[in-house]
């Protein structure tokens, strides 16, 4: 398939990826990295093109084996990449990745080829973590302007669902909770922290194994008894100092910021405030996209 773009009127064609263009496709990937992410790894492309990933991995399994291509001009260089699939149980389509240094054209062509081969069905991206990431689900749209366009401009809606936040580590100042039990867990795979008194679990937390020293805190809870007692706190410090002994240089975190209005249960502003207090800094939000036939 050859596409004209306005980029600079140079002729790019589409062609399924080979493993000629690892090289070519991990630079693009690192060229998106975020802050408090670890550098895409062979292997961790690998998962990615044969449609696994540690994060949403039942939700990969759901999938048809992923369709992906990449974009190159007459010199034969890679310059972007689209991963797609679609899931046989509804039939949606799903544009999984993409990659293209956020060149407006190429991520207006690459959205395009997508849903031109996923053809006239519902259509959502950037809906699943891929093995590219640890655990960014969704698109982060301040660092990826070019490709939130695209998708707008193609009449994805988008859906503001997650706030990405990181710190370095260590954090100095923070309490301990006191009796915490910790526990191997294996989905995500990682340790859970646990607080009981009287054998009622009052906390919990789950951190991620660290990957590159980087550390996941996936989960922090406290039961509704046992809130504004500086519980969530103190049981944070207690999770970033066991990430702190198993390697991590620095901890990132995702909040379920899409709460419907008056859902208490689900209610982040106290998570959204301990984080902030405790020194976290937001890098980016991130948005799921949904177009309808």
């Amino acid at each position: 398939m050859a596409i004209t773009t306005s980029r600079s009127m140079a002729q790019l064609s589409v062609r399924p990826y080979a493993a000629t263009d690892e090289a070519a496709v991990l630079d693009l990937v690192g060229a998106d990295r975020l802050p408090g992410q670890p550098l895409a790894t062979a292997t961790m492309l690998a998962e990615a093109l044969a449609g696994r990933s540690p994060v949403d991995g039942g939700w990969w399994a759901e999938l048809a084996p992923p369709v992906t291509e990449v974009m190159h001009n007459e010199s034969g260089t890679v310059l972007g990449i689209v991963s797609y699939a679609t899931r046989p149980s509804d039939g949606a389509g799903f544009i999984l990745w993409l990659h293209c240094r956020e060149d407006p054209a190429l991520a207006k062509a690459l959205v395009a080829r997508a849903l031109d081969r996923l053809g006239e069905r519902t259509v959502h991206a950037f809906e699943f973590a891929s093995a590219l990431t640890l655990g960014l689900e969704g698109l982060p749209v301040g660092r990826r302007p070019a490709t939130h366009q695209a998708l707008e401009d193609a009449g994805f809606t988008g859906r503001d669902l997650w706030r990405y936040m990181r710190s370095p580590l260590p954090i100095a100042g923070l309490p301990r909770a006191a009796h915490v039990t910790v526990e191997e867990c294996e989905d995500p795979p990682g340790k859970r922290l646990e607080v009981r008194e009287g054998g009622e679990l009052l906390a919990e937390a789950t951190i991620g194994r660290p990957v590159a020293e980087v550390g996941v805190l996936w989960w922090i809870s406290v039961a509704p008894p046992a809130r504004r007692r500086g519980l969530g706190l103190s049981l944070l410090g207690s999770a970033l100092d066991l990430l702190t002994g198993l390697g991590a240089r620095e901890a990132i975190l995702y909040v379920d910021d899409d709460a419907p209005s008056g859902d208490v249960e689900r209610d982040r502003t106290a998570a959204n405030s301990m984080y902030d207090r405790a020194g976290f800094n937001e890098v980016d939000r991130l948005h799921s996209f949904t177009r309808s036939p």
